[in-house]
């Protein structure tokens, strides 16, 4: 079954909006902002505007536009706690009568904020009013860059973080493509891994 394309009043939506081209958003995520009532939008401590709202902003009209800040730190109970708090105040907006959405980049539901709200929002306002709009990855954006096909025929594809070195070479035995996020200061130390397997030149 296809979901309604116009926002519902009293339903919560977690949008993704793509890799960051405001033109790879997909035609349900434009319908659903242009037709909410409250947009909610993560911002990074360390950024001076939210990037996902960079993306929106030309589309919207009138919207109360919420930007939640939150911490860059890994399993941060502040930062379950702020999302936490956004998610009841989100579910207050959805049970007085407005269509509210969260924002995100890439996919709702891969590394993304929205994984803090979503049982929250469930809890408060019920499963049934809440929807999640997928969004383009920055790795499928990253692969249409290159034309890199990321699984053919019986290919295994593994997506994680490069945090853990010895997970990551234990990936590298055991898949076929292997996609890698939150690389940051870990690239120097990646790429040595990557030039002592002979790998460097298949990388990406």
């Amino acid at each position: 079954m296809i979901s309604e394309r116009v926002a519902r009043k009293g339903h919560f939506y977690a949008i993704g909006v793509g890799p960051g081209s405001p033109d790879l958003i997909t035609l349900r995520a434009l319908s659903l902002l242009q037709s909410c009532d409250v947009v909610i939008a993560p911002r990074s401590e360390v950024s001076a505007s939210s990037l996902a709202l960079d993306i929106v902003r030309r589309h919207l009209s009138g919207q109360e536009v919420r930007e939640r800040v939150y911490p860059m730190t890994r399993f941060s109970k502040a930062t379950q706690a702020g999302w936490g708090e956004e998610a009841v105040e989100a579910a207050t907006r959805s049970r007085g009568g407005l269509a509210v959405a969260l924002i995100t980049l890439g996919d709702p539901l891969v590394y993304s904020t929205s994984s803090y709200m979503l049982p929250v929002i469930s809890a408060e306002i019920g499963a049934d009013k809440v929807e999640v709009v997928p969004g383009i990855t920055a790795f499928q954006a990253a692969a249409a860059r290159f034309q890199m096909p990321l699984s053919l025929q019986e290919d295994r594809v593994t997506l994680m973080t490069a945090d853990d070195p010895k997970a990551v070479e234990a990936a590298l035995d055991s898949c076929e493509t292997l996609i890698l996020y939150k690389i940051g200061k870990h690239l120097p130390s990646l790429v040595e891994m990557l030039k002592r397997r002979g790998l460097l030149d298949s990388a990406r």
